[in-house]
């Protein structure tokens, strides 16, 4: 929660209840090697902050083939905020 924090310290000021808040309404959670934290076509519903790893943006064009779009490091965020705000199926 701490990374999380300081990230977002970066960008502007907190004050104690918003630090507060935002620790109530995180989770950690955990993603193996082949997991996906969201998938074409469907709503988005959270937004990640990467401690650890990498991340791969990628998708299948219709032959199936899968293609790497980019790379997440860890200490940013994922997020697709159309798709997050508007109930829109993410996309790319």
């Amino acid at each position: 929660m701490k990374e999380l924090i300081q990230y977002l310290l970066r960008f502007g000021n907190l004050n104690q209840q918003q630090i507060d808040f935002i620790a109530t309404k995180a989770k950690e959670i955990v993603l193996h090697k082949d997991e996906y934290f969201s998938e074409a076509g469907k709503i988005f519903r959270h937004v990640g902050f990467m401690l650890e790893g990498i991340t791969r943006v990628c998708y299948y064009i219709n032959k199936g083939e899968e293609i790497t779009k980019y790379f997440i490091e860890e200490n940013n965020l994922v997020v697709d905020l159309e798709s997050f705000d508007n109930e829109i199926p993410f996309t790319f």
